[in-house]
Parts: C-alpha cells; sequence; structure tokens
C-alpha cells in the first residue's frame, strides 16, 4: 500500500489523485479484461453448444447407420437362404434329371445287348446256312 505524504491540509492532493488515477486504471483495465473474458466465455458457450449439437447429430447418424447395417444384415441372411433354396431345389431337379436319363440309357443299353444278341444269333444262322451251302457246292464239285 502506497503512503501518502503528510501537508498542513491532510495528506498530498497530487498524490492521492495520482493513485486514484491509477486505481481507476487499474480498474478499468481489469473491467476490460473482464468483458473480454465474458465475450471469450460466451463464444466458448457457443462452441460447446455447437459440439454438443453435433455430438447429438452424430449419435443420430451413427444410430440410423447402424440400424441400416442390421437392414442390410438381415436382407443378405435372408438373400442367403433363399439362394440356397434355391440351389437344393435345382439340386434336387438335377439330380431326378439324371437319374431319369440314366434309367434310359440303361434300358437302351439293355435294348441294344438284346439286339446284338439276336443279331449275332441271326449272322451265325446265316453264316452256317451259307458254310451248308458250300460244303454242298462242293460235294457237288467232288462228283
Amino acid at each position: 500500500m502506497d503512503k501518502f505524504t503528510v501537508t498542513e491540509k491532510g495528506y498530498s492532493i497530487t498524490e492521492v489523485n495520482k493513485f486514484i488515477e491509477n486505481v481507476i486504471s487499474q480498474t478499468e483495465n481489469m473491467l476490460d479484461k473482464m468483458k473480454k473474458q465474458q465475450r471469450e466465455v460466451e463464444l466458448l458457450k457457443k462452441e460447446i453448444e455447437n459440439y454438443k449439437r453435433i455430438e447429438s447429430d452424430l449419435k443420430s447418424a451413427l444410430f440410423r447407420a447402424e440400424q441400416s447395417s442390421n437392414e442390410i444384415k438381415k436382407m443378405a441372411y435372408d438373400e442367403k437362404n433363399t439362394i440356397i433354396e434355391d440351389a437344393r431345389r435345382n439340386a434336387s431337379r438335377i439330380i431326378n434329371d439324371a437319374l431319369l436319363r440314366a434309367e434310359k440309357i440303361e434300358l437302351k443299353t439293355d435294348t441294344l445287348e438284346r439286339n446284338m444278341r439276336i443279331f449275332k444269333k441271326k449272322l451265325k444262322l446265316v453264316v452256317e446256312q451259307q458254310l451248308s451251302v458250300i460244303d454242298e457246292i462242293e460235294e457237288l464239285d467232288l462228283k
């Protein structure tokens, strides 16, 4: 604390006035600083509110994205099941078609084998008849 010089009328007016001016100047500086800090506080509050709003928007967007992701997963799961079911039905149809073809081929093979045996028997009979004719011709030639 400053000490003032004492004069016959009391303290030195110049020193007191100088001190008062100094106190006023310091007070004004502090008030200006407080106002500046108050503006900064208000600005920071607005920024915080803005960030809170952004955070809320992001949470909402994240929630919607998660819901969309779950829906896409469910649709993919359902599509997978549909594809598998279609594949099973197609596989069954293909197997049945193959079995039918195999039966037809087996039937044709049996028919061909039977026809081949008949043909061989007929051919053998014709060849035997021809041999018999040749034998007869030879006998005729020898006589």
